[in-house]
């Protein structure tokens, strides 16, 4: 027995001596290295250990020594052209062999909930059976970024359910990003070649949460919250603080004028007193949508409902359990005029308890203030989950309550001093993403991105066009810095088809192609005011910038569903802009730019010029999208033809009710109806001739 314990206790301590190289997260069996790279790499290992690392792509092996106090060691890994599969050995006395290694492309891709979207899980996108039961392909591997939050940059990839690299199989990608996979498959078939795709996604979330603490504070309407976080150290309490001071603050300034409320105060609130007079206040029966009746089927804002309970002595005394169910959007909960709870989330479950020193035996009042952002709005759950309860005795709240309009969403806005404060463990409060999610990726050299995000910013178009070209600006600045890149080698051109185009060809800045925000909700033929058509201008502006292409997606969006099921397409899309632009394919990838109007006996004649890889606008004699106006400023559904040979080609649009036409747009609506295309069948983005300041 004594032999034994020596025996064991000899192998523990041999075990400690021991120990195993600490690599970065996203560097695993399976992975693909940026091919023709060399990367500037830390990690850890035994203290004081030499460590061994074999590359079998060239069967050289260095050697590193690791720090004496921390075990960290650097070393520069050159990857080879497009291969594999290759081992990656680290040995530090015990080894680390990273297998199934291939060298290739890797494409970051991020945005929101379309990025997001699975190929199955709750996107299911088109075919989505068939597509997965399809998706062996061995040359493109998947990376799943898990969603964390964090208020500084961090250093470790928080790991998704993949856990690192996995290779392309059916069970893989059914949660995967719908996006990303059809890219990958669409350019390692055309390439031959390994593509690994990174994703890193959010749904619902806001472009500032992407971008950088120090490039947000440059920003229009963010620079004084950085200034202020900035001062907090990042300490946590403090920026709690922070948040709570702000949002106070904005709740003041928004809901000043909400008759329920003293000064916007969500504390205060003169409408939730026992002793006020609701009597000439309309009853409604409730739970119930407000979309569902009447009086207030259309209408977004914020609607006060009150309700008298008449509480049996005997319960006056001990705490009782409020259920409201899910409330849509944003509610506050009194009792006896009293602020109880307040909850943000329209599928949130309401669930507050009543303190026993509110309560009175006999008549107490229930006030529930209600604001509504937009669509369904109202208690929103089932009856059986309507009631308060005190130990065994329920007390139903179904049945009629009092109910009172306050402010419009329209009002609201007209008050709105910015951006809603948002909580700092939110998603949506500003950097959190780009510091747990994109920061940890800054060593691992990518060819590019891929970015499909703005539904979050509609409303807000003239910020976020300063607010995209940020965030494009920053991760290219901050990626690939510790790397060396090599350009992909570019077959020589076989004609003329890829000159005359404007703008560069050579880009030197880390590619950026994103997804223009689809079309979506009512069709309408004229929206002057459209916020959607508003924000896709926004993100077309960011073509300017190098490196920078846009995936039109007008085409294939669904009025009642913001999440299009066409994946596939938008995949492609994406794919021949790295293919034409990136890869130097010849497949075209974009449509003609328009660039100049003219005005002549009643017609605009809008001229077109070629970009990179685009190609001819197609035959058309009737070109529907197209909306005229006068110096009067009123808009019109307006005849347009196509005409005109490649690289000379022109729209003539033209309105018998505008006889003297000053502007034109084209597709300028939520969801409109067009058809301008390529001869390749690739659409013409939305555009207009006029600066008119129709939205904010």
């Amino acid at each position: 027995m004594k032999k034994i314990l020596s025996l064991l206790a000899a192998t523990t301590l041999s075990l400690a001596a021991t120990a195993q190289v600490k690599l970065p997260e996203w560097m695993s069996s399976h992975m693909v290295l940026q091919q023709r790279t060399t990367v500037h790499l830390s990690a850890t290992a035994k203290k004081g250990a030499t460590v061994k690392i074999t590359t079998s792509w060239d069967q050289q092996t260095v050697k590193v020594q690791a720090d004496k106090q921390t075990g960290a060691f650097d070393f520069d890994l050159r990857v080879p052209a497009a291969g594999g599969p290759f081992t990656l050995t680290f040995d530090d006395g015990k080894k680390t062999i990273l297998e199934d290694v291939m060298a290739g492309e890797v494409w970051f891709c991020s945005g929101q909930s379309n990025m997001e979207m699975p190929v199955k899980g709750w996107g299911k996108v088109q075919n989505f059976e068939q597509e997965v039961a399809a998706a062996n392909h061995p040359l493109v591997r998947l990376f799943q970024v898990d969603k964390v939050v964090a208020h500084t940059p961090q250093t470790h990839v928080p790991l998704g359910h993949t856990r690192g690299w996995a290779v392309c199989s059916p069970e893989m990608v059914e949660e995967f990003s719908a996006c990303a996979y059809f890219f990958a498959r669409e350019v390692s078939s055309k390439l031959g070649i390994a593509v690994g795709v990174v994703n890193s996604s959010w749904g619902g979330t806001p472009a500032e949460s992407w971008v950088s603490h120090e490039k947000l504070a440059g920003v229009t309407g963010f620079e004084e919250h950085q200034k202020r976080v900035f001062e907090t150290g990042f300490d946590e309490e403090k920026i709690q603080q922070l948040y709570l001071a702000e949002r106070a603050g904005w709740m003041k300034e928004i809901f000043g004028n909400d008759l329920g409320l003293k000064d916007g105060d969500p504390t205060q609130a003169p409408w939730a007193q026992g002793d006020f007079d609701d009597s000439k206040w309309q009853k409604m029966s409730q739970p119930i949508h407000w979309n569902q009746t009447s009086e207030l089927k259309d209408f977004d804002g914020v609607v006060w409902l009150r309700r008298v309970i008449d509480i049996p002595a005997p319960l006056a005394v001990k705490d009782l359990k409020l259920e409201l169910g899910p409330i849509d959007d944003e509610e506050c909960t009194y009792w006896n005029g009293t602020l109880v709870g307040t909850t943000t989330g329209w599928n949130i479950p309401r669930h507050y308890t009543i303190p026993a020193h509110l309560l009175k035996p006999g008549r107490n009042i229930l006030a529930v203030r209600i604001y509504d952002t937009s669509g369904d709005g109202g208690f929103c759950g089932d009856a059986k989950d309507f009631y308060l309860k005190s130990g065994d005795t329920t007390i139903p709240l179904t049945g009629d309550w009092s109910w009172q309009k306050s402010m419009s969403a329209a009002e609201v806005k007209a008050h709105s001093g910015g951006v809603e404060p948002k909580k700092p463990n939110d998603s949506w409060y500003p950097a959190n993403l780009y510091n747990a999610m994109v920061a940890p990726f800054l060593t691992m050299p990518v060819r590019g991105f891929l970015w499909y995000q703005g539904c979050s910013n509609v409303g807000r178009a003239i910020q976020y066009e300063s607010l995209f070209e940020t965030l494009i600006l920053d991760w290219q600045a901050r990626f690939n810095t510790n790397s060396q890149v090599a350009a992909y080698p570019k077959p020589a051109p076989q004609d003329n088809r890829r000159r005359g185009f404007f703008g560069q060809q050579d880009s030197k800045a880390l590619p950026f192609y994103f997804v223009q925000i689809a079309n979506y909700l009512q069709e309408k033929d004229i929206q002057p005011q459209s916020e959607w058509a508003a924000i896709r201008e926004a993100q077309r502006k960011s073509l300017q910038l190098d490196g920078v292409g846009m995936a039109v997606n007008i085409d294939i969006g669904m009025a009642m569903d913001i999440h299009p099921k066409n994946k596939q397409e938008v995949g492609r899309r994406l794919a021949l802009l790295a293919l034409n632009r990136t890869y130097g394919r010849e497949e075209p990838c974009a449509a003609p730019d328009y660039y100049q109007m003219r005005i002549q006996d009643g017609r605009a004649t809008l001229f077109f010029r070629p970009v990179q890889g685009s190609d001819a606008l197609a035959e058309n004699s009737d070109v529907k999208g197209f909306t005229i106006a006068g110096p009067d400023h009123q808009w019109h559904v307006a005849k347009a033809r196509v005409e005109g040979e490649r690289f000379m080609q022109r729209v003539i649009v033209e309105c018998p009710e505008v006889p003297q036409p000053v502007a034109v747009r084209y597709a300028w609506a939520d969801n409109p109806t067009c058809n301008l295309v390529t001869v390749s069948g690739l659409p013409v983005g939305p555009f207009r001739t006029d600066d008119w300041p129709d939205f904010r």
